[in-house]
């Protein structure tokens, strides 16, 4: 059963609602409106509850002949006061308890009006309050809050898969530090040469004999 004072979950979706309906309102306004202007996804009822407590459509989602009169007015003056009148008759238990002062009351105030009015609970009782605020900003009681703008899509971005290298081990700091870099290794370095001789002696060779190899590598080898 629909509470006597409707409501809204969040703000977002009345403030793009009532906004845009002032630049352009719907012949018929329905859940399949909503869904196709992109306003108050899967909240569509709550939405459509206030309208037709303020009187803005009918029954069957009509536009009504009140919504005409004052969403085409385009100076904000000419709107503000206009549907203020509105506001204030569709909250006319308020209004006669608060008189001018229930445009500015604060939450607690109205949650106290909306929980013994309707008996609702105290989530229900603080969204119908939020819900009133809202309107009352809209007839110059406060700041309207900017509507949500639908968020930039991001481009599908196609990630190439990195080829793993070989794996590193567990002394790979340690392994980096000892292999030369191909910088280091590409720079030029003093080119030297070791020839090593190795000289069997004959087993039964006298001192002469060891005499002659030694003066033949002397004169052949050490000396070039």
């Amino acid at each position: 059963m629909a509470e006597k004072h409707p409501y809204v979950t969040s703000p977002g979706g009345l403030v793009q609602v009532i906004s845009h309906f002032r630049k352009s309102f719907p012949g018929s306004v329905t859940a399949d409106t909503l869904r196709k202007l992109g306003f108050a996804p899967k909240n569509e009822s709550y939405i459509l509850n206030v309208l037709r407590f303020l009187g803005l459509i009918d029954q069957d989602g009509g536009k009504t002949a009140a919504a005409s009169k004052v969403f085409a007015l385009h100076e904000d003056d000419a709107f503000v006061e206009e549907f203020s009148k509105i506001v204030e008759e569709k909250y006319s238990a308020l209004f006669e308890l608060h008189g001018d002062g229930s445009w500015t009351l604060d939450t607690d105030s109205l949650l106290s009006f909306f929980r013994a009015t309707d008996e609702t609970t105290d989530l229900v009782g603080r969204r119908q309050a939020s819900t009133f605020k809202l309107l009352a900003s809209f007839c110059g009681h406060g700041e309207v809050p900017s509507p949500k703008t639908a968020a930039p899509r991001k481009n599908a971005t196609i990630s190439k898969p990195i080829s793993k290298g070989p794996k590193r081990n567990e002394n790979s700091a340690e392994t980096s530090a000892k292999v030369p870099s191909m910088a280091a290794r590409r720079e030029p370095k003093p080119f030297g040469l070791t020839v090593r001789i190795e000289i069997n002696l004959p087993a039964d060779g006298d001192q002469e004999t060891y005499d002659r190899i030694f003066r033949s590598i002397k004169e052949n080898l050490l000396n070039e």
